[in-house]
């Protein structure tokens, strides 16, 4: 199985979760978050696969987020808003996301990442 590892490389979670995909021997296309941004086709795509709700794809612990308190602004925005204001800026992105074929991962916990791969 292979999966795409979308991460920003000075990111301590993300760093935990490509070790622990390089110890269980999880082949993965490495992709920048902020280099490579996803699109608003690919994070809807991805959010639907995840069954999750579409706030979960915010990083909220992020400076990016925080200095321009999207929090308060998010209530307001559309849906097709949001999505764009996610694929404005790769640090809004929670991350790592690993999308696999009929499954993704947003963030790392350890017990999804052995349940899915």
């Amino acid at each position: 199985m292979s999966v795409l590892f979308v991460q920003y490389p000075k990111c301590s979670t993300c760093k935990k979760a490509m070790k622990w995909l390089q110890e269980y021997g999880v082949e993965f296309e490495d992709r920048h978050i902020v280099e490579n941004n996803p699109t608003a086709e690919e994070l809807k795509k991805w959010r639907e696969k995840s069954g999750l709700p579409l706030k979960r794809f915010f990083n909220t612990s992020g400076q990016v987020y925080r200095q321009n308190n999207i929090k308060d602004r998010l209530p307001d925005m559309s849906e097709e808003e949001q999505y764009e204001l996610l694929a404005s800026n790769g640090m809004l992105v929670k991350r790592p996301i690993v999308v696999g074929d009929d499954f993704v991962l947003v963030g790392f916990k350890e017990k999804e990442y052995a349940e899915k791969l």
